[in-house]
């Protein structure tokens, strides 16, 4: 009644003939007045009359609503039936961001992929679309939840090579690359990263040793496991790209952790005292070495001296032979007194033999010479005041000397053979 009521508005006389059943009458608007005063007669009707028949002129009867011909109630039908057609074809309007990339969906099978921007699609239940972030940067952990301390053994617990077991946990950043692979081609391609990602790091920590692990291959593993998962996802068509591979710990149990340490701390021990030993030898072998190269260069020198020498006296021995024998016995008595002159100038003793007496008397020259250079040195450091007066120089011999044989007055040493002579 309600939905006649409301298309009954076409009717520009209300459902009634303004011309009192006359054609040609009045056709302009009605008043609104009367317009809201006939709307509440109708609704007065509808919910006051009591039931029962006749026409509306029995006893509390209410006003008779006017019939609706079946032109105006088609109408009304075509003008509701527009606006809902409107609104399910404005309905297939929807925006796609910058990040995201849009899916259209036909009958629930792939159809398109839309760039950003304003788009349309035909309404459901014909199709339907999906969104989807393209270029944002999705996480998955491994070994633990949120932060290091939250770990997960089912995961993180891995055995090596050595039969040793460790503890990893690491993180995966992936991309998407193809949008109609990864919402089609598997079922929960998130939960496929986290399985290849361990499948990955087992096999890559499975292959390793355990220091290798913990210490120096952290990003050798790394780079290993991001090209590993890579391979198994690209396999599976997953439409994924995996950005970086983020090792967060590596360490032996909790339950060994002790132990560990003590082991790790010797090994620095030992690295400590391997490191002493080679800086030790470092300062000392150059030293032995160059130590030993002088020596050899000296050997070198003595040897290449010792033969110049001999070649030398060689030579020297060739030529006083030559002139031996063109003279032998001035050549003779010269080598003797070339021999005696070396004697002599070698030794700081000095024989003299005193003719008529039949003895050898000792000079010790050496004696006298020390005595003279230390009184000389004396003398340099006195002031030289008194030479400078004028002061006469004494020539006396020094009292130890008066008594040696040979000496005489005024500085001059002469042995009693040349004072004969």
């Amino acid at each position: 009644m309600i939905a006649g009521i409301l298309m009954s508005l076409n009717d520009h006389g209300w459902g009634n003939n303004p011309g009192g059943g006359k054609k040609g009458g009045n056709q302009g608007p009605p008043d609104l007045d009367e317009l809201w005063r006939d709307v509440n007669r109708r609704l007065a009707g509808l919910f006051g009359r009591k039931g029962g028949g006749g026409d509306g002129g029995g006893d509390g009867g209410g006003p008779r609503l006017p019939s609706l011909s079946p032109r105006q109630f088609g109408g009304g039908i075509g003008v509701l039936l527009g606006l809902v057609a409107l609104a399910w074809l404005a309905s297939g309007f929807y925006i796609v961001d910058a990040s995201q990339r849009g899916v259209v969906l036909q009958f629930g099978s792939y159809r398109e992929t839309t760039d950003p921007g304003l788009r349309w699609r035909l309404p459901w239940p014909i199709q339907s679309h999906e969104t989807v972030n393209l270029t944002g940067v999705r996480t998955v952990e491994v070994g633990y939840r949120g932060s290091e301390k939250n770990k997960v053994p089912k995961e993180a617990l891995m055995l090596t090579d050595d039969e040793n077991i460790v503890s990893v946990q690491f993180a995966v950043q992936y991309l998407l690359k193809d949008v109609q692979a990864y919402l089609f081609k598997n079922r929960h391609p998130d939960d496929a990263v986290i399985q290849a990602a361990e499948t990955a790091i087992r096999e890559i920590v499975g292959k390793s040793k355990m220091d290798f692990v913990l210490y120096e291959g952290r990003d050798v593993i790394a780079a290993s496991t991001q090209k590993l998962i890579q391979d198994i996802l690209d396999r599976y068509d997953t439409g994924i790209q995996i950005r970086s591979v983020s090792m967060q710990s590596t360490q032996p149990p909790e339950q060994v952790q002790a132990a560990f340490d003590d082991a790790v701390k010797a090994g620095q021990d030992r690295e400590r005292q391997k490191n002493e030993g080679q800086a030790y030898a470092n300062d000392v072998i150059p030293r032995a070495q160059g130590a030993a190269s002088r020596l050899q260069q000296e050997s070198e020198g003595y040897r290449a001296r010792i033969i110049a020498t001999a070649e030398g006296d060689a030579s020297r021995f060739k030529q006083v032979l030559v002139e031996y024998t063109k003279a032998p016995e001035v050549t003779r008595q010269r080598l003797y007194l070339e021999t005696v002159q070396q004697v002599y100038a070698s030794t700081s003793k000095v024989m003299v033999d005193a003719k008529g007496a039949g003895n050898l008397l000792y000079l010790p020259l050496d004696k006298l010479m020390q005595s003279t250079a230390a009184q000389a040195a004396v003398a340099a450091e006195l002031p030289a005041a008194p030479a400078a007066a004028g002061a006469p120089v004494s020539n006396e011999v020094p009292p130890q000397l008066e008594k040696t044989p040979g000496v005489e007055r005024g500085g001059r040493y002469l042995s009693r053979e040349r004072g004969e002579r």
